[in-house]
């Protein structure tokens, strides 16, 4: 089955990127559509996946079914545009004494265990230092600049009165257009209320920084990006939405390192991106009211979530596969998820 007459992306970032290759698999015409505004997440995302996060140290959200199938798709991608994209690395999770009961009473949890690699105690300043495997690093913008001269000739700039004139679309239209317009859809109301935040995040030079892992603690991380680089971060601004970095951002990424213990190194790059987030880091996708399509929110996790929220779109899209409740939009702004 086939989306007559073809599907028109609006949006470049992650969601569009990850759309356009499954359209591009399954042997679908589709136009993409860039704005190329200064603050969207893609271009900033230091790509991180961690299959145990937060504070209260659980998995993350389907991740059982989400991260093996995004490791497939990038290494496809990479496979097909000639360059690597997925990179997987030890995660090393610092742990201070504050946070070591509620870490130590879930490392034998059935969820947790099979990511647990091994647990050392008592490290300098901290606690407790758990290695968790199935994670690493992805490209995002070496993704997102690889798809965009993949499909070029199918890539157009964003005029704003083409999303406003073709939103509403009647139903004889033969084109379906889908939403991917991250934080700035969002900001704009396209799905609702929404939490976006801002973080800022540092390219560093640090001299004999060991690149086999990935560090978290502190409040951040710190993640090797090749050639003696690394990304760190990160903040959270929940008012001024931006893409500008800022002194306090900046300082406040140090402190993180600080804590890390890294001491010397030198700034390369200082960035500000917005995260599009509705609730926590878990992507929405389906029918908005205007009769368009929507796929957003995939907030801090978009690496891990983009890639098979896409391939489930065109399920639905081209075969009519219901969407799974939990990333209904429809269901979503029904307000009764």
């Amino acid at each position: 089955m086939s989306a007559e007459g073809g599907v028109e992306i609006v949006g470049q970032g992650l969601a569009g990127c990850c759309l356009g290759w499954h359209l591009h698999w399954r042997g679908e015409d589709f136009r993409a559509f860039e704005d190329g505004r200064k603050g969207a997440a893609s271009q900033v995302a230091a790509g991180l996946l961690n299959p145990v996060t937060g504070k209260n140290f659980e998995p993350s959200w389907r991740i059982g079914d989400f991260l093996p199938e995004a490791v497939d798709f990038y290494e496809k991608v990479g496979a097909e545009v000639g360059i690597p994209l997925w990179f997987p690395l030890s995660v090393v999770r610092l742990v201070a004494e504050k946070e070591w009961g509620k870490v130590s009473g879930k490392l034998e949890q059935a969820q947790v265990a099979p990511w647990v690699e091994r647990v050392e105690e008592n490290l300098d300043g901290w606690r407790a230092a758990v290695t968790l495997r199935g994670g690493g690093r992805v490209d995002v913008k070496g993704f997102c600049a690889a798809t965009k001269k993949m499909f070029e000739v199918r890539t157009s700039k964003l005029d704003p009165s083409f999303v406003e004139d073709s939103a509403g679309r009647p139903p004889s239209s033969k084109k379906r257009m889908v939403r991917c317009e991250g934080a700035f859809g969002l900001m704009g109301g396209a799905m609702g209320d929404h939490r976006c935040a801002k973080g800022e995040i540092l390219t560093l030079r640090i001299p004999g920084g060991g690149e086999s892992r990935i560090l978290i603690g502190g409040g951040g991380w710190l993640v090797p990006v090749g050639n003696g680089l690394f990304r760190a971060g990160s903040t959270y601004e929940w008012e001024k939405l931006n893409g500008e970095p800022t002194m306090a951002g900046r300082i406040r990424v140090e402190e993180i390192l600080e804590r890390l213990g890294v001491e010397n190194f030198e700034v390369v790059a200082h960035e500000a991106g917005i995260r599009p987030i509705i609730r926590r880091s878990m992507p929405l996708i389906g029918r908005l009211p205007d009769g368009s399509v929507g796929f957003n929110g995939l907030g801090s996790k978009g690496s891990l979530y983009a890639p098979g929220t896409a391939r489930r779109l065109v399920d639905w899209l081209l075969e009519g596969k219901e969407i799974e409740e939990d990333l209904d939009l429809e269901h979503w702004m029904g307000g009764t998820a």
